[in-house]
This record gives C-alpha cells, structure tokens and sequence, in this order.
C-alpha cells in the first residue's frame, strides 16, 4: 500500500466505499493507521503524550463517515485519548472546537465535494490546519506501523458542538448589525439555504432562523451521502443554477449555497445573480477593506485584472496575486502580516475565503454571515449587494482549458513547458506579469485579444489548466491563437485539446 498517494495537498483522500469501479483503499486498517500516525505526529509536535490528550472528530454527510469514524475512535481509544465525538460537522467547527471546548487537536472526516464514494481526513490544532509537511509526515507513520504505546483509559465522549458553533456565528450577526430587536436582528429578511445535502443544512434553522430570518424556500437541508440533487459544490454550474431558482422561486432577499463541508461558501442576490469567483472575491474585499482601509487582499493566481482594478482604484486596497490552493494563499496572507503588511483577508476564487478576524480559517459559513450582515446594514440606506458591485468590471469571455500531462515526471515537464513558454513571450515581447507567483500570466492589448492567458500547473494533478479573459466577444479565439503559435512548435499533440 502506497499511502502517500493518499495525501492530496494538506488532506488525506481516497476511495473510501465499494460498488464504484475503485479499489477501495481508505480501509478500516489503513485508517487506523493514519490515526495512530496523526496521534504521533501529535506527541511530536504538540509535546504531550497520546494519553494525556483530549482530540475532537466530526465528519460530513458522507456514507462512509460512520465506519471511518469507529476506526479512528478504536485507535484512539486503545491510545488512551479523550476524544469529543462531535457527529455531524462543519470542517470550520472542528478548528473551533479546539479553541472553544478547548482541546489538543481535532480531526474531520471529509473529501469536499468530492463524489460520494470518496471520503478523508483534515487535520487541526489551534495554529490551524495543518500544511502539506506534516501530512506528508503522518502517512509515513502509517506506511511503517509507527503508533504511541497503547494505554488504557480512552473514552469516547458525544458532543454536541455544532450547537455552539452556531451560537458563535449568531452571536456575530446580532454584535455587527446590533439592531433595535437585538436577538432578531434577521426579521423581515428571507433568506434561501441550499446545503446541496451535505453538513450545512444547520445554517438555515440554528442561525438564520433562530434571528428571525424566514427561510421558507430552502432546500436540500437533510444531511445525505449520496448527494442525490446537485453536487455541493459552489463552483458546479448545475449547483449554482438550483440555489438561483430557489431563490427567485421564494423571492427571496438572497441565496445561500455550500459546498459539502461548509468550508466553502457563495451567494445569489435578490435576482438570482450569481455572485462567486471574482464577483465573491469582490465582495468578500469590500466588506474587509471597510474595517481594514489599504489594507491587502490575497487572491488566487486566476482572478480578472477587473478584479484587481475594482480592489486597489476603487476600493483603495491592495491586491496580491499569488499561487492557487486555499492553503497558499492563507499561508501568503500569514507570511504578509508576519512582514507587517496589514493583510486582513486570503480568498481563493474556488470560495474558500479565510479572515484574519476569524483566525484566518477558510469558513463558509462565517463567510456567509458577513455578506448577511453587509446586506442587513446595506438595507438601512437603502441599498443592496449589488450596489458594492456595480464598479466592478468583467470579462465578455472566461474560459479554461485543462491540458493533460503525459510524462512520468509531470511536475519537472510542466515547468519545462512554462520556462519555454516565458523565453517564447520575451522574444514575442508580449506582455508578462510582474507579479505571477505561479506559471505565466501574459496580458494582450484591446486590438490583439484584449485580456491575458495564464498557464500553469495543477496544484496536485498531471494537468496544465490555462486559463483565458478577455474583455471583447471573440477575443479569447485570438488569445487561443497565440497559444497555438507557441504549441505548433514543439507541443502540438499535447495543446491540441484546446483548440478542438
């Protein structure tokens, strides 16, 4: 068993049920083993013996959830942990129950939104998740059988802590909008959740509900694995267009979509207008822009130069592209506040957006809740969402093109290719980004394509997504040919899915 295959940037992930044409490889044994590894990995670096540590474990909607969680209780148990069984959670719950109950360290049973066969693990302390070092670290443990000393004394404790996770959030809502009715500070707003199934249909009735909000209209709330309606994922088309008909269906003041695990998170306006990606991260920089004036905004390497006009012209902030991966741009933002650059956001346009107010955790449900309380405090002047957003310029065009990578070596190919493809731009003196922190970012003026391509690498898998802007209708077809003229060269076969 090759269990660093298993490791999927800073998570564990693998195929964790039968009946779906996989091998099933997140067995009971090979889970076990990743628990007795975390458990080291934690006495290593947490500096406590396995029993004296208290751990706290949730999961998601995910059908495979009940068995991973038995394994992992039995490792624990036999290790001499307290562990607090939180039973259906948030991922961004179980970052907080290590603060809030408060204990060592915490884990999640989850893959996103990942399909249903499918399932992982993630990892907390109270410095966050952990990076892709350490995962690295805990699947060697596993590999070679390393695990603590057994010990009695492990007990199994059931926690509730969804409930004071929700209270957290209530609590923010009802300070920021302070309302006249203090405890109701939702009254008079209708607000559709969509939880696509997964672990965030709690958001409708124990927050949004609880302050008086009517969230007749939701849909989707009951937790189940198989994801029978829409994949939950805010990045879906299909998941975006369900939460945009309930919306309009209910007349609702705004729409709510979650990813599986709630870590992700996007909106729909009164119109049932998508707001995700650029217009999310728009928003998402007005809001921690106000509290925070200059401050800078660390984004992905694929937001719109409309984006990075609309944070630093008008909004007055700063933007800073970096690489893709919700965990390099929460890094990037941690590693500019270490510098003392004032950074009070990280967000990625997948929808994981992470706040420095909010210990820099990628949470989509507090996320959430501080575009409903800009909308509730919007609504006393008179205006709405929209109107933060009217500045904001955007592409006629945006496509992506997903190049596969056929060489052994893809990471050492990629890089080849990118190097190649940036001495080919400097002969062609095309116009090459400062500021990429990954790939190659070339931009074109209005007459040839106006907009800009990125090539990069994937994050984790043997492929080259290039993606394509452009502010003029047809203007990604001239911007696909300059890519074409660099790939006649030397890689026609490999490029030629773009241009079928």
């Amino acid at each position: 068993m090759d269990y660093q295959k298993l490791k999927s940037g800073t998570d564990i992930r693998g195929v964790a049920c039968e009946g779906a044409g996989y091998e099933l490889d997140l067995t009971d044994e090979v889970i076990m083993r990743i628990a007795d590894g975390f458990l080291l990995w934690c006495e290593k670096h947490l500096g406590k013996a396995a029993n004296q540590m208290k751990l706290s474990m949730g999961y998601d909607s995910r059908i495979s959830a009940d068995r991973i969680a038995a394994a992992i209780q039995k490792s624990f148990k036999r290790r001499g942990v307290q562990l607090f069984n939180c039973g259906l959670s948030s991922t961004p719950s179980m970052f907080m129950a290590v603060l809030e109950l408060p204990c060592d360290a915490s884990v999640q049973i989850t893959a996103s939104h990942h399909p249903w066969f499918r399932n992982g693990l993630k990892f907390f302390t109270k410095d966050g998740g952990l990076n892709s070092p350490d995962i690295t670290e805990i699947l060697s443990y596993a590999a070679n059988g390393d695990a603590p000393a057994k010990s009695s004394g492990g007990k199994i404790r059931e926690c509730g802590f969804m409930q004071r996770y929700s209270e957290i959030l209530r609590n923010v809502i009802k300070r920021e909008v302070n309302s006249i009715d203090y405890d109701r500070p939702l009254d008079g707003f209708r607000i559709v959740v969509d939880a696509g199934n997964g672990a965030g249909g709690f958001y409708a009735g124990s927050v949004l509900a609880s302050l008086g909000a009517d969230i007749s209209g939701s849909v989707f709330l009951e937790p189940d694995g198989m994801f029978p309606n829409h994949i939950p994922n805010p990045e879906n088309a299909e998941a975006m267009q369900a939460v945009s008909k309930a919306t309009l269906r209910a007349e609702a003041d705004l729409g709510v979509i979650f990813d599986t695990d709630v870590d992700r998170g996007a909106v729909v306006d009164h119109r049932g207008n998508e707001i995700s990606r650029n217009r999310l991260v728009a928003l998402a920089s007005a809001i921690a822009l106000e509290k925070f004036p200059g401050g800078t905004i660390v984004t992905d390497s694929i937001t719109s130069d409309g984006l990075k006009e609309f944070i630093e012209n008008t909004l007055h902030g700063k933007h800073h592209r970096f690489q893709r991966g919700y965990k390099n741009v929460i890094n990037e933002a941690l590693r500019l506040n270490r510098e003392g650059i004032d950074c009070p956001l990280a967000i990625e346009t997948s929808g994981h957006a992470a706040m420095r107010e909010n210990y820099f955790l990628d949470d989509g449900a507090y996320l959430v809740t501080k575009i409903i309380i800009k909308m509730a405090l919007l609504k006393r002047e008179g205006r709405t969402i929209d109107d933060l957003l009217l500045p904001l310029k955007e592409p006629a065009e945006a496509i992506e093109k997903r190049i596969p990578i056929a060489a052994e070596d893809f990471r050492l190919f990629g890089e080849q290719v990118i190097a190649e493809l940036t001495q080919y731009a400097a002969g062609k003196n095309w116009n090459i980004a400062p500021d990429s922190h990954e790939g190659i970012r070339i931009s074109f003026p209005k007459d040839d394509g106006d907009g800009w391509f990125l090539l990069r690498l994937s994050v984790h898998d043997p492929i080259m997504p290039l993606n394509l802007e452009s502010n003029t209708p047809g203007g990604t077809d001239i911007l696909l040919r300059h890519v074409k003229e660099f790939a006649s060269e030397k890689y026609a076969d490999m490029f030629a899915v773009c241009f079928s």
